[in-house]
């Protein structure tokens, strides 16, 4: 049986290289020629390298070869993978000392390797940068390197059978005319495989889960001193070190408590494989809720006892969710998960919060120990909470910190928060989270936050995005003073400068601004709507880093509903700039993921009333 020969077209990260991957994953063995050095001084290069191998697994037999055409030749018959063109293009070059001298051809190279293209009888997948959209470039070099490139793409075209462009992820397949709408005479005869067969769908990636925590920088440890919190309209609370016996619990956790079990600690599902960072930044397309389930909720809706409508948004809720699940009615909600993203900021000893850095850690330890605000009201919601420790800057339980990157983010003002290897690793983890709590039986995620000064890239986040000005988007966060405003006003305006040149490139505009927690939170978010998992969207923190989620994974926002509106003016941008709609105004600032937990009950309810409201038939009740 002759085999399929696929060229696949794309620019840099993509996501050419695993889709083309996925086109041969039905074949036990494959072939991957590898046309790039195999040795280099740049570690950035290797590391690349060595991740790519790393994925492909013991499946894929690696030849390091610029001699395609003779790979080719010598065994066509086995499925191959050829990544890249480019590569070879550059090699061929450099072989003929091209670069200084366009006499210097590599004509009869390509020729040979359309050649042993065509001649192949396998299932072939090629892999090469896509130029055509590129400027034209400014040295002699880089003009014939785009030359080259583009010829030979246009002849490996003419004798595949199928020709793909990726674009963020997205695949689409290009049609077979040329660009007179004619096929070359010469070149019609090199093609004799069938008809095209349809793609195959992209497969959606688990990010495997670590076995043992990700390591940090060997950091001695730091005793975490006690803060005394205010607390509005009531007594002091302090929080110190996570407790961790039975004794002394916080009062609004009586007999029930216990139900939790190791769950107190904050601990998420027990991680089964290391996080691969590797092309974290790159999501397969998001499938939408299920209409047909939304269209069998809304006639359900009709003929239940109420005059239509008359419940309002609780209505429109209880649809969502139908097209979430993708049935109608749907189930009632068995385990609803948060996970509070925690993590320090540097620009936060700038003093752009009303408290210290350290509380961050007291905060952590008061919400491991269930006597925080989250903790309450989940409890009173049948939900679990979890805590990663992504970035905080102390010592925390292993049980929360498998996941951590490192400890705090550098100052925005002044430097990237985190490099772009941090920011991947914290992208992965935040997948991997997702990943671990929807295989464990979740089946609505809502992502909280804890971490002085995070409200600080946050609004430049939304600033960015939503292109509105440092004043528009500062607010008062925890309760700063006017010269604490005034002084987080000149951070935003520094990191919003900072990261204005990255505003269409999210990895680049996460490791700038926003720190290894709210990087993993938008991977979270992005990833919860991969697995088809519905979220209650919290305050500004959270919302901010989906606006990022939504750049990463186009068509998430689906997925999600805004539980409330906080009091931070550059939530109400956010929320617009994503068409959320909030349920509850309740003025709410706190973060934690207190305000989409608050509105979870009424999510709870909209299903209720969608399963367990009577029809007007079921009634007996005249006018429906």
């Amino acid at each position: 049986m002759t085999g399929t020969r696929t060229l696949i077209l794309g620019g840099v990260r993509s996501g050419k290289s695993a889709h083309g991957e996925a086109l041969l994953a039905a074949h036990p063995r494959v072939r991957y020629l590898a046309t790039g050095p195999t040795t280099s001084s740049d570690t950035e290069w290797v590391a690349r390298v060595r991740a790519h191998r790393e994925r492909r697994g013991e499946r894929y037999r690696t030849v390091e070869t610029s001699d395609v055409a003779r790979a080719l030749a010598d065994d066509p018959a086995t499925p191959t993978l050829v990544d890249d063109l480019g590569n070879w293009v550059a090699a061929q070059v450099d072989s003929v000392s091209g670069w200084d001298d366009p006499a210097r051809d590599i004509e009869d190279a390509a020729a040979a390797f359309a050649a042993a293209v065509a001649a192949f009888t396998g299932d072939l997948v090629l892999i090469s940068p896509e130029v055509g959209l590129a400027p034209v470039p400014m040295t002699p070099a880089g003009r014939r390197f785009q030359d080259d490139l583009g010829a030979l793409n246009a002849r490996i075209a003419r004798v595949c059978d199928r020709v793909l462009l990726v674009v963020a992820g997205r695949v689409l397949e290009l049609p077979g005319a040329t660009v007179d709408g004619a096929l070359p005479a010469a070149d019609a005869a090199d093609i004799v495989h069938a008809a095209p067969v349809p793609v195959p769908a992209i497969p959606v990636p688990t990010v495997p889960v670590p076995t043992v925590p990700v390591p940090a920088i060997p950091v001695p440890a730091v005793p975490v001193p006690t803060v005394t919190l205010p607390v509005d309209g009531g007594p002091t609370v302090t929080a110190g070190p996570a407790r961790t016996d039975n004794a002394d619990r916080h009062p609004d956790q009586g007999p029930d408590h216990q139900r939790y079990g190791a769950e107190r600690t904050g601990a998420l599902p027990v991680p089964a494989r290391p996080v691969d960072p590797a092309d974290a930044e790159i999501f397969p397309p998001i499938d939408a809720p299920d209409h047909d389930a939304a269209e069998a909720a809304r006639a359900r809706q009709l003929t239940l006892t109420k005059p239509p409508r008359s419940l309002g948004r609780l209505e429109d809720l209880g649809t969502w969710i139908a097209a979430c699940q993708g049935m109608c009615p749907p189930h009632p909600l068995r385990a609803p998960r948060v996970v509070v993203f925690a993590g320090d900021h540097g620009v936060a000893r700038d003093g752009v919060s009303a408290y210290p850095p350290e509380v961050t850690a007291q905060m952590v330890a008061n919400i491991c120990d269930g006597g925080a605000a989250i903790n309450v009201l989940a409890r009173r919601a049948g939900a679990t909470v979890h805590v990663a420790d992504i970035s905080v800057d102390a010592d925390t339980d292993p049980a929360i910190s498998a996941f951590k990157v490192r400890r705090s983010s550098d100052d925005l003002r002044i430097t990237d928060t985190l490099s772009l290897d941090e920011a991947r690793r914290a992208l992965a983890a935040g997948r991997a989270i997702a990943d671990s709590l929807v295989d464990s039986g979740a089946d609505l995620l809502i992502a909280g936050e804890m971490g002085i000064g995070n409200t600080t890239p946050a609004a430049i986040l939304v600033g960015t995005i939503a292109s509105r000005e440092p004043v528009e988007v500062v607010g008062r966060g925890s309760g700063i003073d006017d010269a604490g405003w005034i002084r987080k006003t000149a951070a935003i305006r520094d990191g919003m400068r900072r990261v204005r040149r990255h505003r269409h490139d999210p990895l680049a505009m996460l490791a700038a601004v926003a720190g290894a927690d709210l990087t993993a939170m938008a991977g979270f978010l992005a990833q919860a709507a991969v697995r088809k998992t519905p979220v209650i969207v919290d305050g500004v923190i959270v919302t901010a880093t989906a606006l990022v989620a939504e750049q990463l994974a186009p068509g998430a926002a689906q997925w999600w509903v805004a539980g409330h509106r906080s009091a931070e003016p550059a939530h109400s941008l956010a929320l617009e700039h994503l068409d959320l709609d909030p349920i509850l105004e309740m003025s709410m600032r706190l973060g934690e993921g207190t305000g989409a937990m608050l509105a979870l009950p009424v999510v709870q309810s909209a299903i209720d009333v969608l399963t367990s409201m009577a029809t007007f038939g079921e009634a007996g009740v005249s006018g429906g």
